[in-house]
């Protein structure tokens, strides 16, 4: 059920903590509908790591898949195996990100295609598949000038000619190849054509030995927007398919044709009036400069509220939105609570709706405003929401979703 009455600004319903997430799984849907309509060549992999960006897993996975993505990606291991305990069998999983001792044998029988960035995890992916007397699929992944995970490319030639021994005998398939761009939010910067060559230069070698690719894929949310050249087979969207714009300088998500699928919004706490140059919050460094009255908002850094959007006398903090009103916190961000400067004559009581960020479409804050204020990234605001923060779903497409009986985590 949706968490706030459309009738007002009080919330409904609310029995336990005083904020939560309300996810719109319509908008997750419609997003990846808009993304592969960007790339129309290519597949569509929606990337579901960390949570699904904050959004929870398993019903973000499932409304991207409905939104018409074939793939799934995660960082870690446990999160594309917890997809299939799920029951997301319906889609390809490709996870890349592990330490020796991995549950790889658990990944190859359930049916998980796995990167491979270096020659021990090639070892490791032909033991896990004998163990399972399956054949492991993986993607070769090349470090084309990003300088994190993955192959460089003089390393490519003696993994690739293991990967094909071990093709030869039956364990493994080579189905892909891959990498990730440095500067994909730039997409007129050098390095961003310097890594496409030594991508195609990758995948060249890698044909020319015989490998049979399924896959070619390269580009990220920012390239899946801004460099079709780049598309290849396989886009792997995140944070776009979250409605969030990775090239805010570019445009918010609707020049995309995107929509922010989280709004955060909670509860005013204690509200009371307080009298000219009375200090606010740990430090006193916002003094309210006239009499008016505050409102507490229980919630703080220890729910993903950043620090860093705390307000001073000389700035509001971070932005949210109150009676259809756009104020700023006042004063520091604390654990668990952040202050509201409501203004002489504020009406509001305890029990009134805050939103601190959402789609922005009602001329309130979202996540790109919180993150401009706090120095970061939206990405950062959303997967960083804290774990007592509980999200409900909704569904703008079918008026209303119930929440899934599992908690959508990994």
């Amino acid at each position: 059920m949706p968490t706030h009455d459309p009738r007002g600004e009080r919330l409904a319903g609310v029995n336990d903590f005083p904020a939560r997430a309300v996810v719109d799984l319509g908008a997750v849907r419609g997003n990846v509908r808009a993304l592969a309509a960007h790339a129309p060549t290519a597949q569509v992999m929606a990337v579901v790591k960390a949570d699904a960006y904050g959004h929870g897993l398993v019903p973000s996975a499932l409304a991207a898949l409905e939104g018409g993505a074939t793939w799934l990606g995660t960082a870690q291991v446990p999160e594309a195996l917890h997809l299939r305990r799920a029951g997301v069998t319906g889609a390809r999983i490709l996870t890349w990100l592990y330490a020796p001792g991995a549950p790889l044998r658990e990944a190859v029988e359930a049916d998980v295609d796995l990167s491979v960035a270096s020659r021990w995890a090639l070892d490791d992916v032909v033991a896990a598949a004998r163990e399972a007397g399956r054949t492991a699929r993986v993607h070769l992944k090349v470090d084309t000038g990003l300088g994190r995970n993955g192959l460089v490319p003089a390393q490519l030639p003696e993994v690739l000619t293991a990967a094909l021994a071990a093709e030869a005998e039956g364990v493994v398939r080579v189905v892909g190849v891959w990498s990730h761009l440095a500067f994909a939010d730039a997409p007129d910067h050098a390095v961003v054509a310097q890594q496409a060559g030594v991508f195609a230069e990758a995948v060249a070698a890698v044909e020319a030995a015989g490998a049979r690719l399924e896959v070619r894929h390269l580009a990220n949310s920012a390239a899946t927007l801004t460099s079709p050249a780049l598309h290849w087979d396989l886009v792997r969207p995140g944070i776009a398919v979250y409605g969030l714009s990775p090239v805010p300088q570019l445009g918010g998500p609707e020049r995309f044709g995107l929509v922010p699928a989280m709004t955060f919004e909670a509860q005013l706490a204690t509200v009371k009036p307080v009298p000219a140059g009375s200090g606010v919050s740990y430090g006193h460094e916002y003094v309210v400069p006239h009499d008016t009255v505050l409102g507490v908002v229980p919630v703080g850094y220890a729910d993903g509220v950043p620090r860093h959007a705390s307000g001073s006398a000389e700035r509001w903090g971070g932005p949210v939105q109150v009676g259809g009103r756009r104020l700023g916190v006042a004063g520091r961000v604390c654990m668990d609570q952040v202050v509201l400067d409501l203004g002489p004559g504020a009406t509001e009581s305890a029990g009134d709706r805050v939103v601190l960020w959402g789609d922005g479409r009602d001329g309130g804050p979202t996540a790109q405003d919180w993150a401009d204020v706090a120095g970061t990234i939206s990405y950062e605001l959303v997967t960083r929401l804290g774990a007592r923060v509980p999200r409900t779903y909704v569904d703008s497409a079918r008026v209303a979703a119930p929440a899934p009986s599992e908690g959508g985590g990994a």
